[in-house]
């Protein structure tokens, strides 16, 4: 009986490869179209597509070219062919500006931009052309039962590229080139000022601040003469540590922050007794 099953499964799955082959050889584009579909629908999307790709010149401007465009964006975005399914997504939104899956597909090709957006720690060139499909596709269709969804990959990107710059100007900051990251969190602030990464981003700008000042030489030689380095640098570190405390007065790094403050009154109180 299992003999039996196999042989009869063998030979279905045999007459199925050679109805497909008879058809990609076949010049019928109908024939081709109705595999195509069937294919399609049983998710067979590599070979659909392969048929689909064959007969896309021949219905231009036919009533069925419409049906045939999304099928065969669509199989792309099922093979995870997201550069190709993203382009052909758009293609289609543009070609038929009335067709009820326009909405559809101007989501599923923002979508297929999403999902070429790489780890925060690599070139973010994708994150951001997502950003803008996905925020073109909101602008477009604010009333979408998509819209959710693409708001929450918008702020899934969007979190990317404050990770990004966080990890840069605390990478700055751990190899000791505290001017590069202080500027590098100074921008990270005001590029990202709702940012949830931004007490550990006020501190860690306090923290370089504070080791640029207390590690500086005392003056610096300019055109115009010397200038105090280190007093300069100390009440800057000095406002950081103030921003610092008032955001976050409970903040996890209270203690160490203090301990700072109190080296930073110090160092300051040698230049009042100067003046």
């Amino acid at each position: 009986m299992n003999r039996f099953l196999y042989i009869l499964i063998t030979i279905t799955l045999l007459s199925s490869c050679s109805e497909y082959q008879k058809a990609l050889k076949n010049e019928d584009i109908a024939t081709k179209f109705k595999m195509g579909e069937d294919l399609y629908n049983e998710g067979k999307f590599s070979k659909a597509n392969k048929l689909f790709a064959q007969i896309v010149p021949s219905y231009r401007g036919k009533p069925q070219a419409e049906k045939l465009m999304y099928l065969y964006s669509n199989s792309f975005y099922q093979m995870k062919d997201f550069y190709t399914a993203g382009y052909q997504f758009e293609r289609f939104a543009s070609s038929y500006p009335n067709s009820e899956k326009r909405e559809e597909a101007s989501f599923l090709s923002a979508k297929s931009y999403y999902m070429l957006s790489p780890v925060y720690s690599k070139d973010q060139k994708e994150t951001k052309s997502a950003i803008e499909k996905l925020q073109e596709f909101i602008n477009l269709f604010p009333e979408s039962e998509h819209l959710s969804e693409a708001n929450k990959l918008v702020k899934e990107l969007d979190f990317k590229l404050e990770k990004k710059a966080f990890e840069i100007a605390k990478q700055y900051n751990t190899i000791s080139d505290y001017p590069a990251s202080v500027r590098s969190f100074d921008n990270f602030m005001f590029d990202f000022p709702g940012s949830t990464l931004r007490e550990e981003a006020l501190f860690l700008r306090f923290d370089a601040a504070y080791k640029l000042a207390v590690n500086s030489i005392e003056y610096k030689n300019t055109v115009n003469g010397l200038i105090p380095l280190k007093k300069n640098r100390l009440e800057k570190a000095k406002e950081y540590h103030d921003s610092f405390k008032k955001a976050y007065a409970n903040s996890k790094h209270k203690e160490e922050v203090e301990k700072m403050a109190i080296e930073l009154n110090e160092q300051l109180k040698k230049y009042s007794t100067k003046s």
